[in-house]
């Protein structure tokens, strides 16, 4: 795996070689391209200059910011080598926090941190300080141009920098039309705490997958098997929105299907577990 960028971890007067790796991958994706409806014909988008409509090769094409309506100042490679700051080859931490104060809505994307050649002992002291400490530093880190509010967290034998929001492109709950006063009587919610009870279960990620791409799969398969005929209408799957009158009815409902489903699931556990018992005896 290649690092996306290479720098170090800094904090106090300990500066540690470290290089940046993708912690994520991206999602399972049904790749559709555009087409014009009545032949099929591919579409291609080209980069066309407004001046003369003339397409751009990418060897002529550079970055510039538009400081009046249309008028620009080109920015080189070299430019932003001259935003010399000290976030820009370094995570530079600036403080170390327990991470339950950070609210989850800060987060963005994680990326891995790997030590660089002579980085290991101290890498490892601070991974394994924070461990310990029960803390995350907070640091800033310029990627791609772009300066990052970032954590600093220690994750099984790595170290995770997770990219933060800055305080400022948080949208505010208070600008939504949210209720305020709870008007909900004692039997409501006693029911739904008993739900989320039912319902609650141990956290395993490999339980869920991307339901959506296999169904498009599974009718483009048939689509072309069919010659590109039309399939048949589908049921719409959907919620009707829950009247306040209902919500007691509901809940009851949901309450019994969850108690169900469980048991259904013991069920299968349970006969699963002496099946293999039976073929190991």
């Amino acid at each position: 795996m290649r690092a996306i960028w290479k720098g170090s971890i800094s904090f106090g007067l300990v500066n540690i070689p470290v290089g940046l790796y993708s912690a994520t991958r991206a999602g399972k994706d049904v790749k559709l391209r555009m087409v014009r409806a009545e032949d099929q014909s591919p579409i291609r988008y080209k980069r066309v200059a407004e001046a003369d409509e003339k397409e751009v090769p990418w060897d002529q094409i550079s970055k510039a910011y538009e400081y009046e309506k249309g008028h620009f100042i080109t920015i080189t490679e070299q430019d932003f080598e001259r935003v010399n700051i000290k976030s820009n080859q370094t995570v530079d931490i600036k403080e170390f926090v327990d991470l339950k104060e950070i609210d989850p809505m800060y987060f963005d994307a994680p990326y891995y941190l790997a030590p660089e050649k002579g980085g290991d002992k101290a890498y490892t002291l601070l991974r394994d300080a924070l461990k310990k400490a029960g803390k995350v530093g907070v640091a800033k880190v310029v990627i791609k141009t772009r300066e990052h509010l970032a954590a600093v967290k220690p994750c099984g034998h790595a170290l995770l920098l997770e990219l933060m929001h800055f305080p400022d492109e948080l949208v505010d709950s208070d600008e939504l039309p949210l209720p305020r006063n709870s008007e909900l009587g004692k039997k409501e919610m006693d029911m739904a705490e008993s739900l989320i009870e039912t319902m609650s279960g141990k956290w395993e990620p490999e339980k869920y997958k991307d339901e959506y791409v296999e169904a498009l799969t599974n009718l483009i398969e048939e689509k072309i098997e069919a010659g590109g005929k039309e399939a048949p209408a589908a049921r719409k799957v959907g919620t009707k929105s829950t009247k306040v009158i209902d919500l007691v009815t509901v809940l009851q409902e949901s309450l019994k299907q969850s108690q169900g489903e469980k048991k259904k699931g013991k069920s299968v556990r349970k006969s699963a577990h002496h099946a293999q018992q039976k073929k190991a005896a």
